[in-house]
């Protein structure tokens, strides 16, 4: 596929990003209190949705420039998300839901769809952005239009599920 020039390598990241994360979440590393960190990585999922909503509402209106910055600002900032996210949970041990009832079944299926649609974001993410690169604005379109919703999802469910677990935090 010519017009894919980084095929190869945004399947390879989509591969080894989820597999380094699960290596890592195995991996502790004492004497670090990253304690601060969650609402600051849930923080950075509130305002990657609010730039997300923006960013169509720009390209929408005709502000390509505007959008393109955005668009960029918005996979900065989930890099740093993750890079957060891993060194959270490589310092400090995993946090139970202590809820009850329906609440726990709830707290659950949005966990799961939020981890599950997280792996699956990244090839989406990544192959949206190289059409844009790559100025093929057609396929770049027809691709945003399933990237779009996922990343935003995602982005809020993060949101939630930090609010439903902060109570149980040490």
């Amino acid at each position: 596929m010519k017009d894919e020039p980084y095929r190869k390598l945004i399947i390879a990241l989509s591969i080894s990003i989820p597999l380094a994360v699960a290596i890592l979440f195995g991996v502790k590393v004492p004497g670090y209190d990253l304690s601060f960190l969650p609402p600051v990585y849930a923080s950075i999922n509130g305002l990657t949705a609010v730039l997300l909503v923006v960013a169509v509402n720009s390209i929408r209106n005709g502000k390509r420039k505007r959008h393109e910055l955005i668009m960029k600002t918005c996979i900065a900032l989930s890099a740093a998300f993750l890079t957060m996210y891993v060194a959270y949970h490589m310092t400090s041990e995993s946090t139970r839901f202590g809820g009850e009832g329906a609440i726990k079944y709830v707290y659950y299926v949005i966990l799961i769809s939020h981890i599950l649609l997280s792996v699956a974001i990244t090839p989406l993410i990544l192959f949206t952005f190289s059409r844009a690169l790559a100025r093929n604005f057609e396929r770049h379109r027809r691709l945003a239009k399933f990237t779009y919703p996922i990343w935003l999802y995602v982005a809020v469910t993060g949101v939630i599920v930090y609010i439903m677990i902060s109570p149980y935090y040490q």
